[in-house]
């Protein structure tokens, strides 16, 4: 058991430092956005084109890393969608039931077939070098290749969140849910 929780641990560290990184992102989309639309409007007023394909699709580019590289670290703080409307009312036990076997059931299985459905788009797209086809526009291989980082860390946070659930659920049948929890 303390082999599974110090994979937890590890898998728990590196999405935390990915989710902290992406934090580092958002100013940056933030400020392309600002000059894009400022550079379209004092450029329409000028005649000059303020802005470009490129710093358009880096816009795009860097929402699509903040929600990809971000999903992993949400879901590790429990902050993604659920339908709270049954979930608060239950005791902790049948919680941690759900969570282990969403993450079992649901969450694994699910990253591992889109694993395998998005690598081959993506080795074709590094094959050819895609890039945008608008003028100016921006390489597309890299960005695809982080659809895969995002199912990867996804995979591994439902792999973390079966193990500290799994771990919980064990202490809840042997009655020891005030032992230290090892950041379940």
């Amino acid at each position: 058991m303390q082999k599974l929780l110090r994979l937890s641990q590890i898998i728990d560290r590196i999405n935390e430092g990915v989710g902290r990184f992406t934090v580092l992102l958002i100013p940056l989309m933030v400020l392309i956005g600002v000059w894009n639309t400022l550079g379209r409007k004092i450029g329409n007023l000028i005649g000059q084109n303020l802005s470009s394909n490129s710093l358009i699709e880096g816009q795009a580019y860097l929402f699509a890393l903040i929600f990809l590289l971000g999903a992993a670290y949400t879901f590790k703080h429990n902050g993604h969608v659920r339908v709270d409307a049954f979930y608060d009312r239950w005791s902790p036990k049948r919680q941690t039931w759900v969570n282990f076997l969403g993450a079992l059931l649901f969450v694994i299985p699910f990253c591992s077939l889109m694993i395998y459905y998005v690598w081959s788009p993506i080795i074709d797209s590094w094959a050819v070098w895609e890039v945008s086809p608008n003028a100016g526009g921006l390489p597309r291989y890299p960005i695809k290749s982080v659809v895969c980082v995002f199912f990867v860390l996804l995979l591994l946070q439902g792999i973390s969140e079966a193990i500290k659930n799994g771990v919980k659920l064990k202490r809840l049948s042997l009655g020891q849910e005030g032992e230290t929890d090892h950041g379940l």
